[in-house]
């Protein structure tokens, strides 16, 4: 045995190893997100005080739903 071929099967039984008895799998779905990510996705990470504010997903997009329209108001008015 080489010693590629001797460093890959050692690679092999470890990752073997990682994989520990008590986890199971068997009532997991195989692509159950897979349409979703295939969409994409945005992750935005906010800063500790503005997560404060906007707890969840559905309180950032409301805010950021009103400044758009707040800056569309204001660009039409600049418009005419």
């Amino acid at each position: 045995m080489t010693k590629n071929e001797e460093r890959m099967s050692q690679a092999k039984n470890r990752k073997a190893d990682e994989l520990r008895a008590e986890y199971d799998f068997s009532g997991g779905v195989r692509g159950k997100h897979y349409l979703a990510h295939k969409a994409g996705t945005n992750v935005v990470v906010l800063d500790p005080d503005v997560a404060k504010a906007f707890p969840d997903a559905s309180s950032v997009n409301r805010a950021l739903r009103l400044l758009l329209e707040v800056a569309e108001r204001q660009f039409s008015k600049r418009a005419t």
